[in-house]
Formats: C-alpha cells, structure tokens, sequence
C-alpha cells in the first residue's frame, strides 16, 4: 500500500499566508498616503542684451554659461529671441546680441518691450552702445536710452535685475575718436547707475573696460577673440553669481495685474534747433495696466542746456541742472497705455552739441 506524504505545519502555513497577504495588499495601498510632487521653482531667466558683441556669435557668453554651470548654479536659462550661434562648446545660446544695432534705436523704435514679452527675462545683462558711440552720437542721448530700456524692463517686471557694463575699449582703424568716446560714456555710467537704480530693481554697472586690451584682445579693434570672450566672462561672473545667491522674486505676477503700482516711460524728441537754443518735447507714457491719476516727468538737459518755456505741463525745479515737468489739470489721467506730451524750449551754449536730453517719470495712482 503506497503511503500518503504527510504535510508539515509549515507547509500548510505558507499558501495561508500568501492568502492573506493578498487579501490585505489592496487595504493597505487604499490606506497608504499619497506622496505630493512639489513642483520644483523655475529656472532664473537671464537675457544678454546688446549688439554683435553679445551676439555675433558672442563667445564669451558660452564661456559664461560653462562656468557658472561648473560653478553649481545649474538652475539657469538664458533666454533671447536670437538662437545660438557657434562658438563649439556647448551651452544655452539664446539671446539678444542683434548684430548692427544701435540702442538709441532700439529705444526710438521701440524694438524692446516685444523681445521681453516673448522671453520674460528676471536678469538682464546688458552691453550695449558700440555702435552708437563708432556713430558719434552724444553721451547723453546713449544715456537717455538706457534709461528708456529700463524703464521698459521694469514695466515688463518690476523686480527686473539689471547688470550693464562700462564698454569694452574700441580702437577701429576707421574711428580714430573712438576710443576716447568710448572712456567718456563710460565715465557716465556709474552716476547714471546710481539715478536709475532701485532697492526693488537694482541696476549693477560691471566694469569691463579696465584690463582690456583692444590690440591683444579683439581681432579687429572692436570685436572680443578667444582671450577677450575669457575676459569678458570672468567680469561678469561674480556679478551675476551675486544676483543669483541673492535670488529673484518667483512669479512676481504679470506686469500690470491688478493692484500693481502704475509704471510709465519718458521719452525725448529734438523738434528743432538754432543757435543758441532749440525746442523739444517729452512723452510720458502709462505702461502698466493701473490707472494713473497724474505724472511728473524729470528732465536734464545736455551741455549746460536750461529749460525757459514749457508748454502741456508745469515747470518745477530739480537738483543739478534737472527740471522737474508735472501734469496739466487736463493731461495728468492716464489710462493704462495712454500717453501725454509736453513741449518746452531750451537755451543752449553755442558748445552744447546737438539737442539731447536724459528724461525719467513717475506716475500716481487714484
């Protein structure tokens, strides 16, 4: 007779206990709490800003982008409506270098504010005015744009940071003058800086000019080679590190949401000149999507110039040669976009140059 094996305790225990592992595996994931997906910050936008020497190809912004990633700051993305453009090393290459162009006329033409909608930059790095100074055009006026553009970036985000640099030395064989323009708008720019800047905005001048060399440094007098690209990095780098150790505010909000403070722009217009004087107006802009209740624009002439007349607004005084313009009873409403124009005349010495003038605003809210 065969005999039946006999099942161990054991035996029998381990099909019992799968039995009930299966049975309870569905309450326990019922039970189990969910683990949340926090949704990491966004990266800080960094747009460089300028003419062929940011862009074209503009190296020195790969050799930038490369460091600051070694250097741990990995959580970056430069932005700009131009894509890469060489250089043979890897790295984020979009940005805003348009080869050619002037920054007076990207402030006349009014060529920014669509480039900052379409990439929404937290820090702008921004060098900017070579070609304006091969053209010979006054420090004043290359000042006034700067101060256009700003006020663009700030309507774009209140909390925009803002790094401009003192020009790289030039020396074309075809400007001869060149090189001493480019020290005479540098030497402005750092009091220009310290007028513009705000603790909610802070504009940093980074000095690229000092240490430069245009006969070791470029290959044509103007534009940076491989050394000059290094040199160019390695000065904006703690400046920027600084910006992203401080940090940017996330999410400040869209521009103009409501309950922003109403921002504005000023802009100049030469309307004629003589000897001895010329005429000129201004136009405030309401640039956010708060209602403005009335604006002060403050004016200071180039070359010892002095406001006598003005018309559409009323005439105050301000330090250092400046002049302070208010509202009109009937032109101080602004709706959101909506602008206002003063005009004035200006005596000027017979040294002053042609007409220019650095133009701000302020605007109060109902």
């Amino acid at each position: 007779m065969r005999r039946t094996p006999r099942t161990s305790p054991r035996s029998r225990l381990v099909p019992l206990l799968g039995l009930l592992a299966a049975l309870l595996l569905p309450l326990a994931l019922a039970s189990a709490p969910r683990a949340s997906a926090v949704p990491a910050a966004d990266p800080v936008r960094v747009m460089p800003l300028g003419d062929s020497i940011t862009g074209s190809p503009g190296c020195w912004r790969a050799v930038l982008w490369n460091r600051l990633i070694s250097s741990g700051y990995t959580d970056i993305d430069f932005v700009g409506t131009l894509p890469p453009q060489g250089c043979g090393q890897a790295h984020d290459g979009d940005n805003e270098g348009h080869g050619g162009e002037l920054v007076t006329q990207v402030a006349d033409r009014n060529l920014l504010p669509g480039r900052l909608a379409a990439t929404d930059p937290d820090i702008v790095v921004m060098h900017f005015g070579t070609n304006d100074v091969w053209s010979g055009i006054a420090p004043d006026r290359i000042l006034a744009a700067y101060t256009e553009l700003v006020g663009q970036m700030r309507a774009a985000d209140p909390d925009m940071r803002i790094l401009v640099a003192q020009l790289i030395p030039m020396n074309p064989g075809s400007c001869a003058a060149c090189a001493q323009r480019v020290v005479d708008l540098n030497a402005r720019i750092p009091a220009w800086a310290r007028a513009t800047s705000t603790d909610r905005s802070p504009v940093v001048v980074v000095d690229q000019w000092t240490g430069f060399s245009t006969a070791g440094d470029t290959y044509d007098g103007v534009h940076p080679n491989a050394s000059g690209d290094a040199k160019i990095a390695a000065r904006w780098f703690p400046a920027l590190a600084a910006v992203l150790d401080a940090g940017v505010p996330q999410d400040p909000g869209d521009p103009g949401d409501p309950g922003d403070p109403a921002a504005c722009t000023a802009r100049f217009r030469a309307v004629s000149a003589w000897q001895g004087g010329y005429q000129g107006e201004v136009t405030v802009t309401n640039t956010s999507a708060s209602a403005a209740a009335g604006w002060t624009a403050t004016v200071a002439p180039a070359g010892g110039a002095r406001l006598t007349q003005v018309w559409n607004g009323t005439l105050g005084t301000a330090a250092e040669g400046k002049v302070t313009v208010s509202n009109a009873d009937w032109n101080g409403a602004l709706a959101p976009g909506a602008s206002a124009t003063f005009g004035f005349v200006a005596d000027a010495p017979a040294t002053a140059g042609p007409p220019a003038a650095t133009v701000t605003c302020t605007v109060r809210t109902p």
